[in-house]
């Protein structure tokens, strides 16, 4: 299993995981900031368990962010 978390708040909208995971993220219309598809919120963070095959996509979008407010954990 894969945890991915998005701590939305601090997010800057420079769509670098969109443009590496596309399938799990998409930008927000409203605000400009990324979306993680699927996700539960609970206090301004974004949670989502997922499946092995989200692993390497979503690792490539968490380096890649600038402001490091992507987290993936595989348990």
């Amino acid at each position: 299993m894969v945890i991915i978390t998005h701590f939305r708040k601090k997010c800057i909208g420079c769509n670098y995981c969109v443009e590496i995971a596309h399938q799990y993220w998409r930008m927000s219309k409203k605000d400009g900031k990324s979306v993680l598809l699927g996700a539960k919120e609970k206090k301004g963070i974004f949670t989502l368990r997922t499946n092995e095959a989200a692993l390497e996509a979503n690792q490539s979008a968490a380096k890649a962010c600038p402001v490091n407010v992507i987290q993936v954990k595989e348990i």
